[in-house]
């Protein structure tokens, strides 16, 4: 446990600790997940990286550090849209005892689609990854065996997409939406459990996927996307560190919000 020292005399444990606790975090092999892993790591917890690639994941517990021997960090390549190989993973982790402290669902896709280009099954991949896995897991985790004993903390990365508009992005920002909604009924659902529920709304961070999309190849396009940040675009560990407060004890009466980490982008 990270703790302060007061005028020499005694000690203090930090209520943004993580010390003790295990964390479950998809999307773990890159970008915004990765940075949570190491951010959650540094703060004392233990990581269940949840990813699709082995060799990134691998790459993300090399940086992973261990500040105690009680620290266990594990990584598991599965499809997070594959619910029998993520409730066989689940189970065995009930098995063998582990409880949660909390879950970050971090994975996640984007698209920028106009309505004309839209088909009846346009929304399904999306769905599936950036709401249902999320809603899969957090079922998991919940169970009477696999909740700690002190309750656990689940954060949903949502996006800015979810409270205001942008053309395109009708799909992405439904399933984003989706998830803030999901998590203030989940929030009054599971408080009997001790069980903290929350989003993270994040504007443009510079990550793998935003790298990808379509402004950040046009450089008027890209400069118009800056701008709209007063603090200019995110780093991963903007989002990282928010993450750790919602799972920390700091945050133990924090429940059913949305925390807004974009820079200024919805205060125009």
């Amino acid at each position: 446990m990270q703790r302060w020292k007061l005028n020499n005399i005694k000690m203090i444990e930090s209520p943004f600790s993580l010390s003790g606790k295990t964390i479950l975090i998809t999307g773990a092999s890159s970008g915004i997940g990765k940075s949570i892993a190491i951010a959650c790591a540094d703060a004392g917890a233990s990581i269940f990286a949840f990813g699709r690639d082995q060799e990134r994941l691998a790459d993300t517990l090399s940086k992973l550090v261990c500040n105690s021997d009680n620290q266990n960090h594990r990584s598991f390549a599965v499809e997070l849209t594959d619910d029998d190989s993520i409730s066989e993973i689940m189970k065995s982790l009930e098995e063998e005892g582990v409880r949660f402290s909390g879950f970050v669902h971090s994975a996640g896709i984007s698209t920028t689609l106009p309505l004309r280009s839209m088909k009846p099954d346009s929304t399904t991949p999306f769905m599936k990854l950036n709401v249902d896995a999320g809603i899969h897991l957090t079922k998991w985790i919940t169970r009477k065996k696999m909740v700690a004993e002190n309750g656990s903390s689940v954060v949903f990365l949502s996006s800015v997409m979810s409270v205001v508009g942008e053309s395109g992005k009708t799909i992405y920002s439904m399933t984003k939406g989706a998830l803030l909604s999901a998590s203030r009924s989940l929030a009054v659902e599971l408080a009997p459990k001790k069980v903290r529920v929350n989003c993270i709304s994040p504007g443009v961070v510079e990550t793998p996927m935003s790298g990808k999309a379509v402004y950040s190849r046009n450089e008027v396009a890209l400069k118009y996307v800056q701008d709209l940040h007063p603090l200019g675009l995110g780093k991963p560990e903007d989002v990282a560190y928010s993450c750790v407060y919602l799972l920390s004890d700091a945050a133990k009466w924090v429940t059913g919000t949305n925390m807004i980490v974009d820079g200024g982008y919805t205060a125009r």
